[in-house]
């Protein structure tokens, strides 16, 4: 069975055709990407998408969506967007459909990819666990966060908010970075601090605490100057983004109670070179008297380039198992 994959996050918005068959995704095509300024809606995106086919779109579709899923209107929470699930055959031409919330579409990839799928960040050198819980964590426009659950049937998916609890800053420089956050916002969350957009407060942080001048630049001309490393503060300012990162993960995971944890995301696959070299591993099993429970827990780095279109399509075999 054919399926449009979709995958919206608060930036761009992911098409491709996707085959799927008994409860799992057979094959993917090559994917477009919008950007979501450029469309009003996920109708006219959809639209357009269509259009570059030369071909009709299937009749079924498979929605990975950067916001909670209930109710009957569906507001994105970087993203203009809103979506009315009722009115999906009308506006899409649907006849079936799967809404999921954007990471627990990753976790639906993260159960279903192979291991080639992934590489090795820290903890033992072993593959995922057949068994248990793995958290799925990564930064994006947002930090998403979600859980797989592996038993004897099959897996089961949580999808969370997690990346919206509290900061926990762990030495004077992340105090500096919830002091500054804390000018603009009365509640400093994780989002704030391992988002790609916290990058711009990380290096304006370092820069005031070095007594620099404060550049005014975006977390886009950050991240390319800490990419490049030719700008010290911009490579500072990842250093400490990897490191509180790390931190995190490993909170969630001590939530989750996890075997394993993934780390995705599209910036996640872009710093996976330097999360490999950063102190990332050393913040995340940094937890008191279950250090030793951390260090036993096997933490990788998605590499799959469209995890959130395969999950989508992966979503919607799961749940439409008996018709795929």
């Amino acid at each position: 069975m054919e399926v449009v994959a979709v995958d919206i996050g608060g930036t761009h918005a992911r098409f491709a055709i996707a085959e799927v068959a008994k409860g799992r995704v057979v094959s993917m095509a090559e994917p477009m990407t919008q950007k979501v300024a450029d469309h009003p809606s996920l109708q006219l995106a959809w639209q357009a998408f269509g259009a570059s086919l030369d071909r009709p779109l299937p009749r079924a579709a498979a929605i990975a969506l950067a916001s909670p899923i209930n109710g009957e209107l569906i507001k994105l929470t970087n993203n203009p967007w809103i979506i009315r699930p009722p009115l999906i055959p009308q506006r899409l031409g649907a006849d079936t459909w799967t809404l999921v919330n954007d990471f627990a579409a990753i976790g639906h990839a993260v159960a279903q990819l192979e291991e080639d799928s992934f590489v090795h960040l820290c903890g033992p050198d072993t593959p995922l666990p057949d068994r248990g819980s793995i958290t799925v964590c990564g930064p994006g426009t947002g930090l998403g966060v979600a859980q797989v659950f592996r038993h004897r049937h099959g897996y089961d998916i949580i999808a969370t908010e997690g990346g919206h609890v509290d900061f926990a800053p762990l030495d004077p420089i992340e105090d500096a970075f919830v002091r500054r956050l804390r000018k603009t916002f009365n509640r400093v969350s994780t989002e704030r601090i391992a988002a790609g957009p916290a990058i711009v407060a990380i290096y304006e942080t370092l820069a005031e605490l070095e007594k620099r001048a404060i550049p005014r630049l975006d977390d886009k001309q950050v991240w390319q100057l800490a990419l490049e490393g030719t700008d010290s503060l911009a490579v500072a300012a990842m250093d400490r983004f990897c490191l509180s990162l790390g931190a995190i993960a490993g909170d969630l995971a001590l939530t989750h109670g996890p075997t394993g944890v993934v780390i995705a995301g599209g910036l996640g696959l872009r710093l996976k070179d330097h999360l490999l070299q950063s102190g990332f591993g050393e913040r995340f099993v940094a937890k008191g008297r279950f250090r030793n429970l951390m260090a036993s827990i096997p933490v990788k780095l998605i590499t799959h380039p469209q995890p959130g279109l395969y999950g989508a399509a992966a979503a919607f075999a799961q749940e439409h198992a008996q018709e795929a």
